[in-house]
């Protein structure tokens, strides 16, 4: 069975030949600082593991006077190139004398300019200073902010190469800059988390109608999917988990904003899977609730969230493929290839049963011991349905 069909299965809840078995973003400070430079799909080859693409292309509509930003020539980390307007323009200017490198990214508008200013390392990106500083500033995004719309031909393009190798996936579009797939994470990236929490018992109203701009800019997105051959997309973060908010939260705040756009999302033909990067057991079934085709990353206690891999099976498992559950802090880096063997070994006879099951390490990685990585790839091999 190819990757691809194998991949396929599991998403349908059904049994392969065996386990897929694969990896989160690969991260490229670990291709360049431990793998000299290989690139993901050579990763992929050289330990034995399932492969997967992510392709991300933006078009827009020309009618309404949006085209490509030409300042964004330079595409990082699953970035696709940004849409803009006469009336949502860009500028990136580099500050300096900073701890770590820094950039004020700008969005200029008839009415204002609003920044934020991203700190960078060799792993990641953060925001240093968030863009909505006034209330009053969402309002600038609902009369001007574009929305962009899936390339199809560029993705079809993309999955024609990929053939059957692998999976092709992609995520709901993020505010432009800095944001995520899920809504409720968009706001995090632009607002902060904590008054983005404590709007929710201060200012409900104000922090409703912000989730509605960016839903619907997300819905204007997943309706231009259909006909793309994505096999899969991604939605959700890591501020809605359980580590960062409460389920009343959730309910109120997070669901009724990501369902839509699920539903909207199958209308056009596509799968999704709803990532949480941290607590999950309290809202299991409320995600599960939101109909997604799968569901990830189902971290371990032993890194610092809460979840049972086996509990979560036998709750959730007949409704959802489910992805993630690997402890890559503890089993990836310090320990023999014996426990790192168990330790896949404990993920499929967890979550394994019956099929519906994806392995992958429970998030990023950035650094790695190869013969761990190979015992995780062989072992998984070796789990045979």
């Amino acid at each position: 069975m190819k990757s691809k069909e194998r991949f396929l299965k599991a998403i349908k809840r059904e049994k392969g030949d065996r386990l897929p078995v694969t990896t989160h973003h690969l991260m490229p400070s670990f291709l360049d600082n431990i793998m000299n430079g290989l690139s993901a799909q050579h990763f992929f080859d050289q330990f034995g593991l399932d492969p997967i693409t992510w392709e991300m292309a933006f078009t827009f509509d020309a009618d309404k006077g949006e085209f490509h930003d030409p300042t964004h020539t330079d595409l990082g980390f699953l970035e696709a190139r940004r849409v803009c307007t006469d009336n949502w323009r860009f500028k990136i200017e580099d500050i300096a004398n900073q701890n770590y490198p820094t950039q004020r990214f700008s969005i200029i508008t008839p009415r204002k300019t609003l920044s934020m200013i991203l700190q960078s390392n060799i792993h990641t990106t953060w925001v240093e200073e968030y863009l909505i500083k006034e209330k009053s500033d969402i309002d600038i995004l609902a009369e001007y902010m574009p929305a962009p719309k899936c390339d199809v031909e560029a993705i079809n393009k993309a999955a024609d190469a990929y053939g059957e190798r692998g999976l092709v996936r992609g995520h709901i579009c993020c505010f432009d800059g800095f944001g995520q797939p899920g809504t409720w994470q968009d706001a995090a990236c632009i607002v902060g988390i904590v008054p983005l929490i404590m709007s929710t018992f201060d200012d409900a109203e104000w922090l409703h109608t912000l989730l509605g701009i960016l839903q619907a800019r997300k819905r204007t997105y997943i309706r231009s999917l259909r006909g793309a051959r994505y096999d899969i997309l991604e939605l959700g973060g890591g501020d809605a988990s359980t580590t960062v908010i409460s389920p009343d939260i959730f309910n109120e705040y997070v669901a009724p904003y990501d369902a839509p756009l699920i539903e909207e999302a199958h209308k056009a033909g596509q799968r999704i899977v709803y990532h949480t990067c941290g607590g999950m057991m309290p809202i299991l079934e409320d995600i599960a609730n939101m109909w997604p085709d799968a569901m990830e990353t189902f971290t371990p206690k032993a890194i610092g969230t809460d979840v049972d891999l086996a509990e979560a099976k036998r709750r959730i498992g007949d409704k959802v493929c489910m992805i993630g559950g690997f402890d890559q802090v503890n089993f990836f880096k310090g320990c023999t290839p014996q426990q790192t063997r168990a330790e896949v070994r404990r993920c499929f006879e967890e979550a394994g049963d019956g099929g519906g099951y994806i392995l992958s390490p429970s998030d990023h990685f950035f650094d790695a011991d190869l013969n761990l990585l190979e015992a995780f790839a062989d072992e998984a091999h070796k789990c045979i349905y």
